[in-house]
């Protein structure tokens, strides 16, 4: 057993605790990461806020990056010392999204239920109570065991918090427009809500050659970092819908091919609807709490041929798709520093969660020691 700090969800809706946890030894087929950066992702909030219900006790983070220290017996892709980030989605492999070539679809993975493919919880509180990993991951923590599917490898000289943010954020923002929406260069494109999501749309659109971007937020300092991530045009966001859609309109000649929504809030997913123009595609990145429902005026979305898409963590492969916006990144094509606007200790997490809830900031990555 190894002895790891972790923050620890054990009420929703109440604070977050950094406990002292034993961590199981990686058994065949896992691995230890000795983690050096974690992200706080609005999924994390949402969790925190029992907006999301998750069993309880959990440590929580689900985006997540460092090296490896031990590997257990089997694992033969992995060695000891290497870079890692973690995927939050852990296949099945054998249901038919899986069969299909299709991972981030699969609904059977053993990710969604925060522990071990086999049912086994790696961390123990004091006492002998098991505590879940979130996503089967836990990554708000000093350390933890992950199946070897979970830990991708990247190349060496990569900024762990860079890496940590491929995990997440930057998979979900840049595949949702490179992979699901698959952008084609020349389209002009709206992303609404500049977090790490949303920034790392801007950053998809750039990478897929589009011809506009309009960066959409009400905050002023996020609309200035869009611009140097690959923004051609930015728009202040208010309350009078109808003027924020007349000015995309006018800057998009009628109407953006594409419009990424990538909050999570009713209104504005009803907003990028309502933006579309004929033959114009809504993507719907950001998620929002379950109960959550929009609606949207059928006859002239049927009319118009207008679509909307779903986009689940932009239908990452990891193996394949980590690596490769590591390289990009490494190449100067993708600035996934540039999202990082605060690097925190794992015991400043409640004070991350309130300045999340605020809007105002960008990335904050923990950085447990």
């Amino acid at each position: 057993m190894t002895t790891t700090r972790a923050a620890v969800l054990r009420t929703p809706g109440e604070p977050v605790a950094v406990e002292a946890l034993e961590l199981a030894e990686p058994r065949a087929g896992e691995v230890r990461v000795r983690i050096l950066a974690s992200g706080v992702c609005h999924s994390d909030l949402h969790v925190r806020d029992g907006d999301w219900p998750r069993p309880t006790p959990i440590a929580m983070g689900h985006e997540g990056a460092g090296v490896v220290e031990a590997v257990g017996t089997g694992v033969h892709r992995l060695k000891v010392g290497q870079p890692v980030a973690l995927s939050w989605l852990v296949p099945c492999g054998i249901c038919r999204s899986c069969r299909a070539g299709r991972p981030w679809a699969c609904p059977d993975s053993p990710s969604f239920r925060h522990h071990m493919p086999d049912g086994a919880t790696v961390l123990t509180a004091t006492g002998g109570e098991p505590v879940l990993s979130y996503c089967g991951i836990g990554t708000m923590a000093e350390a933890t065991v992950v199946p070897e599917a979970a830990a991708i490898a990247l190349p060496e000289g990569i900024d762990p918090a860079v890496a940590a943010l491929i995990g997440c954020c930057v998979s979900t923002g840049v595949g949702a427009v490179t992979k699901t929406a698959a952008v084609p260069a020349g389209a002009s494109v709206a992303v609404i809500g500049l977090g790490g999501v949303g920034l790392s749309c801007v950053m998809g659109a750039s990478l897929a050659g589009a011809s506009r971007i309009v960066a959409i937020d009400r905050v002023v300092a996020k609309l200035d970092v869009a611009r140097t991530v690959g923004a051609t045009d930015v728009l202040l966001g208010t309350d009078d819908r109808s003027a924020t859609i007349q000015a995309l309109h006018d800057l998009t000649d009628g109407g953006p091919d594409f419009v990424f929504e990538a909050i999570g809030r009713v209104a504005t997913v009803e907003l990028a609807i309502e933006s579309l123009p004929l033959g114009g595609t809504a993507v719907l990145v950001g998620i929002t709490p379950f109960a959550a429902r929009a609606s949207f005026a059928v006859y002239p979305f049927v009319d118009g041929s207008r679509r909307i898409l779903g986009s689940n963590y932009g239908f990452a492969d990891p193996p394949v798709d980590f690596p490769r916006y590591a390289a990009l990144h490494l190449d100067g094509r993708l600035p996934i520093d540039r999202l990082i606007d605060r690097r925190i200790a794992l015991d400043d997490i409640e004070r991350a969660f309130d300045h999340l809830r605020s809007g105002e900031g960008l990335r904050q990555v923990v950085v447990p020691a």
